[in-house]
């Protein structure tokens, strides 16, 4: 057909993430609770009056002034997409491309460099030390070498679960000449954030997702908190009316339920440490996590084997295990009790 794409597409990709008909699925990272019943309610109400023959808000402003008024900031400081990977796509449209740089540090969220490599910018890469900590020399290396225009970095960190100290995020933001976008998409999970650092002087950004803590997987929904005039470029490269009305609608109805929202972080932490506890006790090796899953490396059987004895058993956990940085490991999200006795009853059986 005479149809060509791009060079430097050749070696890329698709990013993927296997869906099985399991009982208990702990592999995406999702919440395991619904949203409350009285937000279901009242989105069901508010869709019946939009008037879906015309468009939506395009600037989406209802929604982030909500968001604003959560974090303490102007709507002109929030800037809502559909997931938090258009929000990556459009820092990369507007900061990165060609003959741009943006640094990672790996093993790290595997789109951060996916995607910048769509938009043809150029990725360096940083190391992670053994226990997968970031140590702020090699911050400093990495982005002195590198100037690069956009530096990311995943706090809690995916596929770790490692949250960043203040120290490194300080020394990333010192040194890196470009943006720092620090991905928060479990930062509910974690007892500090990077939005603590944010100040009008600093080039910072923060992103955040209603998908786990919210339980809006289904809906799409993130936003990111940063300086005005970097929330203004980034709306240059979003496409017209980006947010459906639904989508405004139920974002900005979930903001209502926040002590609902806390409780269920709340739970999901406890649970996280049971899950901990329990695993020091099987032969596996594990880190600590500050996001709403636990990375672990099986030690008396092989990562695939125990992948597939696990799924044998109804429970789907993600392989990571040709992942580089984290080769050998498993993930599993934190579930409800009930989904994480039936996990660590099924490891237990799949590691004898």
């Amino acid at each position: 057909m005479g149809l060509r794409e791009r060079d430097d597409l050749a070696d890329l990709d698709g990013y993927h993430s296997a869906q099985v008909d399991v009982d208990v699925r702990l592999n995406t990272n999702e919440s395991p609770y619904p949203p409350p019943g009285s937000w279901r309610e009242a989105l069901l109400e508010e869709l019946a009056r939009v008037p879906f023959h015309r468009y939506p808000d395009r600037d989406a402003l209802a929604l982030r002034s909500a968001i604003g008024e959560l974090h303490g900031v102007g709507p002109e400081q929030v800037l809502a997409a559909n997931g938090s990977n258009e929000i990556l796509q459009c820092v990369c449209l507007a900061y990165g491309g060609r003959d741009r740089t943006a640094v990672v540090f790996e093993p790290t969220y595997r789109l951060h460099s996916h995607i910048a490599r769509i938009t043809g910018t150029t990725v360096v890469s940083g190391s992670r030390k053994p226990d997968f900590t970031v140590d702020v020399t090699e911050v400093r290396r990495v982005v002195g070498e590198a100037q690069p225009e956009i530096a990311f970095m995943c706090s809690p960190n995916n596929p770790t679960g490692r949250l960043e100290p203040p120290d490194v995020l300080e020394a990333l933001i010192d040194v890196a000449p470009g943006l720092v976008v620090v991905d928060e998409a479990y930062g509910q999970f974690a007892p500090h954030s990077a939005l603590e650092l944010m100040a009008a002087d600093q080039t910072l950004v923060v992103v955040r997702t209603f998908s786990k803590t919210w339980s809006m997987a289904a809906a799409r929904l993130a936003y990111l908190l940063g300086p005005a005039a970097v929330v203004q470029t980034l709306e240059k490269v979003l496409l017209p009316y980006h947010l459906d009305a639904m989508k405004q609608a139920a974002g900005r109805l979930a903001l209502r339920f926040g002590a609902e929202m806390e409780a269920r972080v709340a739970q999901i932490v406890e649970e996280r440490g049971r899950l901990a506890a329990a695993l020091a006790e099987l032969p596996v090796e594990t880190w600590p996590s500050g996001a709403n899953f636990i990375l672990f490396r099986p030690q008396a059987r092989a990562g695939d084997d125990v992948w597939q004895a696990l799924l044998d058993r109804s429970v789907l956990v993600r392989n990571c295990v040709d992942w580089p940085g984290v080769e050998g490991c498993l993930r599993v999200t934190v579930g409800t009790p009930a989904e994480n006795d039936a996990f660590l009853a099924a490891l237990t059986g799949a590691l004898a």
